[in-house]
């Protein structure tokens, strides 16, 4: 479900313990995974440890982001947690990837009045997210789907294809010629 509001003040300051967490996270030495853990804990309110966030990472609350499994968010990704975003098990997110929930006002009048727009995002299990990607707000990626580098996802992705471009759009399914042979 979509809303829309007006920028207020305190929205800014409900995000301050956002922000100082995603820069503390970020300062962390590369090695010390118990404080990693104890940070993004505190960040998303609970916390899998076979969830793995490469800095540079940044939120607006951290506590609408919900882990559903095992996930990988690869360096220099953004979140706008405006509303919930719902990452599913199994999901692999490439770095330089923007998941935004809010939006603004189309009207220029109303921008700038700030009123703002905001609809919670799902990633399904099993999806992969290339890098400098774009998923907009109210968007749900399919299980298992593939969204292609530096596309922009607009509109719902279904399951089991691979989709890429500005607007992204499927391209095709994937199939068991897909698979790889391992060796």
């Amino acid at each position: 479900m979509a809303y829309t509001s007006t920028f207020d003040l305190a929205d800014l300051e409900l995000q301050l313990p956002a922000k100082q967490l995603c820069w503390e996270f970020n300062q962390i030495a590369p090695s010390d995974n118990n404080k990693k853990v104890e940070v993004l804990t505190k960040l998303f309110g609970t916390y899998h440890r076979m969830v793995f966030v490469e800095p540079t990472f940044r939120c607006d609350y951290g506590f609408n982001i919900h882990f559903h499994g095992m996930a990988l968010i690869n360096y220099n990704c953004v979140i706008l947690d405006t509303s919930p975003v719902n990452i599913g098990a199994g999901v692999f997110i490439a770095p330089g990837v923007c998941i935004s929930c809010v939006g603004h006002a189309i009207h220029p009048q109303q921008r700038v009045e700030g009123v703002t727009t905001s609809a919670p995002i799902t990633i399904e299990d099993e999806v992969w997210i290339g890098a400098n990607a774009t998923v907009c707000a109210g968007v749900t990626i399919g299980k298992g789907s593939i969204i292609g580098a530096g596309s922009v996802v607009t509109k719902d992705i279904p399951a089991g294809v691979i989709a890429v471009g500005s607007p992204c759009k499927v391209l095709r399914a994937i199939t068991e010629q897909d698979r790889l042979e391992l060796v």
